[in-house]
């Protein structure tokens, strides 16, 4: 089997991921092309990928019932929304004393 590229969906699972990886083909009955997804469950040894990562996965012998692939690389990192931090007062809401 040749490496294969995809996207992470899932990774819920210690040093594992889900990876969506689609293909084109071409339909000769309707003269169209067609693009299917496989789902490939992978092993991420150092849990280092994110929801959204494109990784390349290398073959690999059975490491569970359904993991037969090993993240080989993170090709591109996916951007994660951080959510800005709620702006705090520094100084009380009574009035400064003149005394």
């Amino acid at each position: 089997m040749k490496p294969v590229v995809g996207m992470v969906v899932s990774n819920k699972m210690q040093k594992s991921v889900v990876v969506a990886v689609d293909r084109l083909f071409h339909n000769k009955l309707f003269n169209r092309y067609v693009k299917r997804t496989s789902k490939f469950m992978a092993h991420d040894e150092h849990n280092l990928c994110n929801i959204g990562d494109r990784v390349r996965l290398d073959p690999s012998r059975p490491l569970s019932k359904h993991k037969h692939w090993v993240v080989a690389e993170i090709l591109k990192k996916a951007r994660i929304y951080v959510p800005p931090e709620p702006i705090t007062k520094t100084h009380d809401l009574a009035p400064p004393s003149s005394s």
